[in-house]
């Protein structure tokens, strides 16, 4: 059977664009690389295998602040919702898995600060 095809969100979008800005004019070979990696094999990979990234929400989590912030995502999420993280190379990614499609909410390299979802689950 087929994969679907993944869903982009604006954010992912603009993350990538984060992700040039941040690697700047010097990094351009990376940031050519990270396309290459992400199309080529990560998202296909996904879309094939979408349970193969870690399970976002099993973290441990050891401040206040970020289990309030868990609650209210989790109120967020649908029933059969699976939101789950994949590391490739220098980048994690953060996924949505809702009725079988993937939806690419969010890539950063891991020395970028965090994650800002409040434009997608605004959307939905």
């Amino acid at each position: 059977m087929a994969a679907k095809q993944p869903r982009f969100t604006e954010n992912f979008s603009a993350n990538l664009t984060d992700i040039e800005t941040f690697l700047g004019p010097h990094g351009r070979s990376a940031y050519r690389r990270l396309l290459d990696r992400l199309f080529d094999d990560a998202i296909p990979s996904l879309c094939r295998f979408p349970q193969s990234g870690r399970l976002f929400l099993a973290h441990i989590i050891k401040s206040a602040k970020a289990r309030t912030l868990t609650k209210e995502l989790r109120k967020l999420l649908g029933k059969e919702d699976d939101l789950r993280e994949f590391v490739t190379d220098d980048y994690l990614m953060l996924y949505l898995v809702r009725r079988g499609q993937v939806i690419l909410l969010a890539v950063k390299h891991h020395r970028q600060l965090s994650f800002d979802l409040k434009g997608f689950w605004s959307k939905e």
